[in-house]
């Protein structure tokens, strides 16, 4: 069974095909800033990313009608469910015209929905960012006005929970595991029953490379009042955390000064572990303490400074595995395949 991946990024898409759990080929189709400047939405860049899919494919020698699926990466389109959604007509236009939020990866669905028409093959998106199965009680916070809503690196956190699960011999749904993503931002998750009932979002949290995570509201508001908007965003998201320290997002580069007797950047480091340490900690209680293990993934997971000081800290609560690295290409596929084989039942979108 043929499955052709896809997931547009920022300044890249990129597409694989698989043939069952084994990959056939898979390249990254790089965007520069001059090219995307001439378009003013990520709307506009649908026709240019799907003429590049198309002929990627045809390079590489495969022919569209071998084709059984295909499965884009779920952006922030809307609240959704884990898993599969078939991208139908409605779910295609809300992607293009009015997602949740403006991102590169709702195109995946676009351009899967257009091929899979051509083709008469079915299209998916598959554990979109918005994934939301949030409890109630997880939703409330202390204004009325304001609630929370989940946002979380939900593909490559399921995908790790469903391969553990697997290679433990039990099913998801009767597992609890909390799942630490690791990356330029972290995100944390908490599985009961299969769902992701709770979750830690990259501005509740810990600080990371490049996110400020959670702040003490008053002085926060203080600082507020002297940026507009757009300017504040930047800087918690992309100007904070470890960039905000140290002048760097590298992991790699604090650990060499580190090793060079940088004590500030000792203490900074150690200071995001101690936060990420106590989301753990935090998202234990939701399962009342029964957690059957956490898992430690994302690029930061390859740091084995982290990883042993992260575990150091919380390895009271359950085992905790790492699995470094995120393999989306991988996890979209197996999810088709699931869907495909009837594992799975896609959901259907409604808007």
């Amino acid at each position: 069974m043929k499955i052709l991946v896809i997931n547009p990024g920022s300044t890249s898409t990129k597409i694989a095909v698989y043939d069952d759990e084994n990959i056939m080929f898979k390249v990254s189709l790089d965007h520069s800033v001059e090219e995307l400047k001439k378009y003013e939405t990520i709307g506009d860049q649908y026709p240019m990313r799907m003429k590049l899919v198309t002929e990627a494919l045809e390079s590489n020698n495969l022919k569209l009608e071998d084709l059984d699926c295909i499965v884009g990466r779920g952006g922030p389109v809307a609240p959704l469910q884990s898993g599969a959604y078939e991208v139908n007509k409605a779910l295609c236009d809300k992607l293009l015209n009015n997602p949740m939020a403006q991102h590169a990866s709702n195109l995946a669905g676009v351009i899967a929905y257009h091929i899979g028409q051509d083709l008469g093959i079915p299209a998916y998106i598959y554990d979109s960012v918005a994934t939301d199965e949030l409890r109630e009680i997880a939703r409330i916070t202390g204004l009325k006005e304001v609630r929370r809503s989940a946002m979380a690196h939900a593909l490559n956190m399921r995908a790790n929970a469903l391969k553990y699960a697997k290679s433990q011999g039990v099913s998801l749904i009767d597992v609890k595991y909390v799942i630490v993503h690791l990356g330029g931002g972290i995100t944390l998750s908490v599985f009961d029953g299969g769902k992701m009932v709770d979750m830690v979002s990259d501005d509740e949290g810990a600080f990371s490379p490049e996110r400020s995570g959670g702040l003490p509201l008053r002085k926060f508001l203080r600082l507020s009042t002297e940026m507009d908007e757009e300017t504040m965003l930047k800087k918690l998201r992309s100007q904070g955390g470890l960039n905000s320290h140290l002048g760097t997002t590298d992991v790699r580069e604090v650990e060499a000064r580190i090793s060079e007797g940088d004590e500030y950047a000792k203490l900074v480091l150690d200071a995001m572990i101690y936060n990420v340490a106590k989301a753990v900690g935090a998202l234990s209680t939701v399962v009342e303490g029964k957690v059957d293990a956490i898992i430690l993934t994302g690029g930061i997971a390859f740091s084995e400074k982290v990883t042993k000081a992260l575990t150091k800290r919380i390895e009271f609560i359950a085992p905790v595995v790492v699995v470094p690295g995120e393999n989306e290409l991988e996890a979209l596929a197996f999810g088709g395949l699931r869907v495909m084989r009837g594992q799975e039942q896609a959901h259907v979108f409604e808007d």
